[in-house]
């Protein structure tokens, strides 16, 4: 597999915010979204078995593991990978940018799918053929908001196709908006909307 990169951090972002988690993140992506802040993984990156990852991911004390890219479903591998990370024991979430079919992620994944806005240069990536095979109360939606515009269109998203996610998550670009006005729109819905920050880049690792 291309791999970008494997680390162990702090999970930034969904309802895992906060806790120590291994990232293994696979190079390439379909997309080049505007306030992208992982331009690396748009380069080649180094190329790793199954069980070259599987032996880096053991090295460290933990069992949350999250794949994420780049675009982690543009290589085929990455079911069995999280095959084999299921049987090993760990929980697995996976990141990806709603562009590629998650039919065949196995439903022992928590996938956290984007759905990309007007401000992110791809407002119509999103695969809708996706919503078929959320699973409702388990997987997370997520929305990163720009401006008010992207808030309006990912209100309208959620009216129109009516889900029942584990969460609906609101992310603000840092550089765009400010979290405390994201925050008041979000109270002014009476919706259960949940705010994600960035925790990663607040405390300034990686």
């Amino acid at each position: 597999m291309n791999i970008c990169e494997i680390f162990f951090s702090i999970q930034g972002e969904s309802s895992f915010a906060g806790l120590p988690c291994i990232f293994i993140r696979l190079a390439d992506c379909n997309l080049s979204c505007s306030y992208c802040d992982t331009p690396q993984s748009y380069e080649k990156g180094k190329e790793y078995s199954l069980e070259q990852i599987m032996e880096e991911v053991s090295k460290f004390n933990c069992r949350l593991v999250e794949i994420t890219g780049g675009e982690p479903l543009l290589q085929k591998e990455v079911i069995e990978l999280m095959n084999n990370l299921n049987s090993a024991g760990y929980k697995i979430l996976l990141e990806t940018n709603g562009s590629q079919s998650i039919e065949q992620v196995p439903s022992f994944v928590r996938v956290i799918i984007d759905v990309k806005l007007p401000g992110s240069g791809h407002p119509n990536s999103f695969l809708t053929a996706n919503l078929e095979w959320l699973k409702e109360g388990w997987d997370e939606i997520k929305f990163v908001i720009t401006d008010r515009n992207d808030f309006e269109v990912a209100l309208e998203f959620i009216k129109t196709y009516d889900l029942n996610p584990n969460y609906y998550l609101f992310s603000p670009v840092s550089d765009k908006l400010k979290p405390a006005v994201l925050a008041e729109w979000i109270k002014e819905t009476g919706l259960p909307l949940r705010l994600n920050l960035q925790l990663h880049k607040l405390i300034d690792i990686q």
